[in-house]
């Protein structure tokens, strides 16, 4: 799939707002689920998305995050969707800033990163941290709280 890059076996980062036919193709991938954290607010949100991947197969779940909105309560409800998900699961925004962001967050903590290594990890995949301050100031500070002790 294009725009798509993959974080581990079982998480991936759309860069872009998926289309219905990239859901086809995720199920062909082996992708089992969809996390959108687009809001239907937001210009080029797909008004029919749920229902395209549902048809296709996959399990969705909407969960609007506006980096201005950013809340613990918001990253803790977004990273336990991760981890319910059927995976292996395509995660996506508009731009792969919030998806990269919080999938980055989530494995961060479930690997026992530090926020540093996982800014490292993004800029390697070529997530570009520095677009977002709003968004690399909470991922600093909220993977430094939620780190596990090693």
């Amino acid at each position: 799939m294009e725009n798509v890059k993959r974080i581990n076996d079982q998480l991936a980062v759309a860069m872009s707002q998926v289309t219905p036919e990239q859901l086809q193709q995720a199920v062909q991938e082996g992708f089992k689920s969809v996390l959108n954290l687009r809001s239907p607010e937001e210009e080029g949100f797909l008004s029919d998305e749920q229902q395209q991947a549902e048809i296709a197969g996959l399990k969705y779940i909407n969960v609007p995050v506006k980096p201005d909105g950013m809340s613990n309560e918001l990253a803790d409800q977004v990273l336990q969707e991760i981890d319910q998900l059927p995976k292996p699961a395509l995660i996506h925004c508009k731009s792969g800033i919030r998806s990269g962001a919080m999938t980055l967050m989530y494995v961060a903590i479930q690997q026992g990163m530090t926020a540093n290594e996982a800014m490292q990890k993004g800029k390697q995949m070529g997530f570009d941290c520095d677009s977002s301050p709003q968004m690399k100031q909470f991922f600093e500070r909220y993977v430094s709280e939620h780190a596990k002790a090693s």
